[in-house]
This record gives C-alpha cells, structure tokens and sequence, in this order.
C-alpha cells in the first residue's frame, strides 16, 4: 500500500511542487543524486571508477512533449558521451537512456531516429548505451526499438522488470550471445493482470528471471540491493559456471555503497547508477517506493531537521 502511495505521489505536481520547494528535501536527494551538471556526474563517475566501480549515466528527465524537448536531450548525450572519452571515462561508464526523453511518448520512430544517434556518439566513444524500461505501456515499444537498433548496435542494452508477469519470457527471448540485459524488480505502478504486485512474488519471479539469463549465452546485469538475490546470484554464477566477467552486478548510487565496494574487492563486476540532472523528482521518489528503508532515511532526515 505505501508503495502505492509513493508512486502515486510521483505523479502528483502538488506533492511535487511541495518536495521540490523543500530545502530539506534538497539535502536528502543528494543521498541518490549526486548533482544536477554534468560536471558533477563526470566527477562522482570518476571517483567511483577509481575504487574498482563501473558506472552508468543516466540524464533525468523523461516524457519529452516534442521534437525540441527530444533533440535536446539526445545533444546533451552526445556532449556526455564526447565528455567520458575526452576524461578516459569510457572505458568504465555507459549510457543509461530513456525512450520517453527522446521522443517516444509522441512518436516511435522518432525515438528510434534519436536513439540510434545516441548509440553512434557512444560507438565513437568506445561504450555502450542500455535502454532504460519505463512504465508497463512502453514495453512493447522498447523491445521493439532494442531489437532495430541491434541490427547496427548489437551490443546496446535491454532492461527486464521483473515484476511483470512476461518478464521471465522476456528473458528467454534476450538471452542470446552477445544480448546485455539488465534485470531489475521495476519501479513503477501496473496493473494486477500485467504484474505481480506482491512483494515475494516478484522476487520469485525475479529468481526464475536470473535463472533464465545466468544460464543462457547472453551478459546479464543483476540490479539488485536484496542481499537474498545477491546471494542467489551468486550460486547461480558457480552452477552455471560463469566467469566474473560475464556477468556484473548494479546497484544506485547511494544504495549500499559498502556492500557494491565489499563485491568489487572480491572480484566481482559492479555498476553503479549515477543520475543527474534537475528533472529529479519522479527519479527520488521512485527510489523511496522501492525501499522501506529509503523511506524511513527519509523521514528521520526531514524530522532531524524539523
């Protein structure tokens, strides 16, 4: 029900406007974002690079209402990805990118066009960009984009919610040689008849999901911070007798750092999801509904200050 709740609110602009003008807020974003420049990002991607970590980026902001909105995000990923090889970055951090920043919510084959311009920057970088998965009503479209870009960018990357009932067959479809697909438990409202909405259900179904992706040929990217599923992730990894490097963990940034370096000084590989940018709201909100104990910080943060 709190989840519920907390996705609820991440579409409300009341509350929105009420977190936003909160200088308390302010503080406790920082927890999950590490500033609004690219400057900021490229310096926390950096430092994290240096202690053994992958990283991610990925620009806030999604729902682009038209072309404009579009195009000025993909520039901005271009300058982004022209920022990590000019840094030497690009070997350590990818792109993450969402559809509905670049058009999809009003056109597909525009967010195509944009996307493929994104994949060109990150070739010429020497990285790679993974598709975001948004709400449930974008997933037949994503795949569809993922799957015409590969025919140019085999290695851009998919996403996998598993707390949608055709997750685990989505799975079976990407796990193909060479297919990077990132597995995580979703963060967004659906209904019962599309997903699980109760919590050991979706990790049931996110268990059945990693058995799927750790036995097939493909890369899979396990984003989890349950300690059970890492755990889990990890015997699969012996079963299936997979190398380190076939396979990573993710994790957000400011979501057990201690546990993401503890994997990395073991040998494992380990991204770390940086976001940026002013569009933050819906992100932080987000992460709130996702854990109780980002709520609980939340809150003893407001009231410490109160």
């Amino acid at each position: 029900m709190l989840r519920q709740v907390l996705l609820a609110a991440s579409r409300s602009d009341r509350v929105r406007t009420l977190v936003e003008t909160s200088p308390m807020t302010r503080d406790m974003v920082r927890r999950f974002i590490p500033g609004e420049t690219m400057d900021q990002a490229l310096d926390v991607a950096g430092d994290l690079t240096r202690e053994g970590l992958l990283v991610t980026l990925d620009v806030l902001g999604e729902f682009a209402c038209d072309a404009g909105q579009a195009r000025a995000m993909v520039d901005h990923y271009v300058e982004l990805l022209e920022r990590l090889a000019s840094t030497g970055l690009a070997q350590q951090a990818e792109v993450s990118l969402k559809l509905t920043a670049i058009g999809q919510a009003f056109d597909e084959d525009v967010a195509l066009e944009n996307a493929r311009r994104v994949c060109t920057a990150a070739r010429s970088a020497g990285t790679t960009v993974t598709l975001d998965m948004e709400d449930y009503e974008h997933v037949d479209s994503t795949l569809r984009i993922l799957m015409e870009l590969r025919r140019d960018f085999p290695d851009t990357g998919g996403v996998v919610q598993a707390y949608l009932r055709r997750a685990e067959e989505h799975c079976a479809e990407l796990a193909y040689e060479g297919s990077r697909v990132r597995l995580c438990k979703g963060a967004y409202g659906a209904p019962d008849d599309v997903a699980f909405t109760d919590k050991a259900e979706v990790d049931k179904s996110y268990v059945r999901c990693m058995k799927v992706l750790m036995g097939g040929k493909g890369y899979p990217m396990l984003a989890t911070h349950d300690p059970r599923l890492v755990d889990i992730a990890g015997a699969l990894a012996v079963l299936f007798d997979r190398d380190p490097s076939s396979f990573e963990y993710q994790m957000l940034y400011g979501i057990r750092p201690q546990e993401q370096r503890r994997l990395a000084s073991q040998g494992a590989q380990v991204r770390v999801y940086v976001a940026y940018g002013d569009q933050w709201y819906g992100y932080f909100m987000r992460r709130l509904a996702e854990r109780p104990a980002n709520l609980r910080f939340f809150l003893r943060s407001l009231m410490s200050r109160s």
